[in-house]
């Protein structure tokens, strides 16, 4: 979802500690990165009103992924201890896989454990292809690709040690096509195939890997060249159905004990959850002996695109069984 700067979508949750009964995280230890604004913050806030304590990792940079401030962490921190809840500040970068292993020395430090990773941090450099360049495109994948890889591969030999974990990564609705922003698309595409793939050697270990699209407004999709969409093409009541903190619940169920997926992609907001999912057509079956000709796609075409006969792949060797089933056992 685009994104502009903290605003009224941005709102706080209702921050007093929740007692009730129901999805509590009493005793798990939560690590939020990104967690000193928008969709972190959010996640942070109710995780710990849920009763985890909650690392919140926070760089302070610019959207674009410049600069550093300690003061958005620290805010956060103080909104949980104020509320009644657990919390500590970390500053470290993701970006740096030196970083990420010191985030998750600070939880373990601070805690005695880790449970929960939510891979949120992310930041957002607009430009038209091709003058988006290397840089553009390296700085971008270090926080959401390199960054959601080294912080869960940190925590991932205490999860296993205790055998429980829960993982969630951020993808984006961006996949479906961004102009302007292709180093961001590409990053969380990847995000995608890392969650699949390390959800299947998770499960063994009672941990479970889910990815979330939040439907959002944040911080890092405006830049000096794209209007706020805030003031340009918003009224309130959209404004407020794009709050953060209507994402939130969502992750918190990906990081929950009950949660019942794993390698699964759920979007979230605006009051409204669904299940993204991969999905292939039956498509068109050569029967012909010889080699297949570039004539036969084109007459095919209609069936191989056909997606009435559609099926969702658990997993590669899934999708292999079905592909192939024409070839027999």
């Amino acid at each position: 979802m685009s994104a502009t700067p903290e605003t009224a979508a941005d709102a706080t949750p209702e921050a007093a500690l929740d007692a009730a009964p129901g999805h509590r995280f009493d005793g798990r230890v939560a690590v939020v990165t990104g967690a000193g604004r928008g969709l972190g913050r959010a996640h942070a806030l109710l995780l710990a009103r849920r009763g985890a304590k909650v690392v919140v990792n926070d760089l302070g940079g610019t959207k674009e992924g410049e600069g550093s401030d300690a003061g958005p962490a620290n805010d956060v921190v103080r909104e949980i201890e104020a509320a009644g809840g657990v919390a500590v500040a970390d500053t470290n970068n993701v970006g740096r896989e030196d970083g990420c292993h010191a985030l998750v020395d600070t939880a373990v430090r601070e805690f005695g454990r880790v449970d929960i990773v939510v891979n949120n941090a992310g930041i957002s450099r607009f430009a038209t292809f091709p003058e988006a360049d290397s840089e553009n495109l390296e700085l971008t994948l270090d926080v959401h690709l390199r960054g959601t890889w080294h912080t869960t591969r940190a925590a991932w030999p205490h999860m296993v040690k205790q055998g429980y974990g829960r993982v969630v990564t951020t993808t984006s609705t961006g996949m479906f096509g961004l102009r302007d922003n292709l180093a961001y698309a590409t990053a969380k595409g990847a995000l995608i195939g890392f969650t699949r793939s390390l959800a299947l050697e998770a499960a063994e270990h009672g941990i479970k890997v889910n990815c979330v699209a939040p439907n959002a407004i944040t911080r890092p999709s405006t830049s000096a060249a794209k209007p706020n969409i805030t003031t340009t093409a918003l009224d309130e009541a959209r404004l407020q159905a794009l709050r953060t903190d209507l994402v939130a619940p969502m992750v918190a169920y990906l990081a929950h004990e009950d949660c019942a997926v794993n390698g699964e992609i759920l979007v979230a907001g605006a009051q409204r959850f669904a299940r993204w999912f991969l999905g292939v057509t039956s498509g068109y079956h050569s029967k012909g002996q010889q080699t297949p000709t570039v004539e036969e796609i084109t007459e095919h075409w209609d069936e191989i695109t056909d997606q009435s006969g559609y099926y969702v792949p658990a997993s590669l060797h899934d999708w292999t069984a079905t592909y192939m089933a024409h070839l027999g056992a």
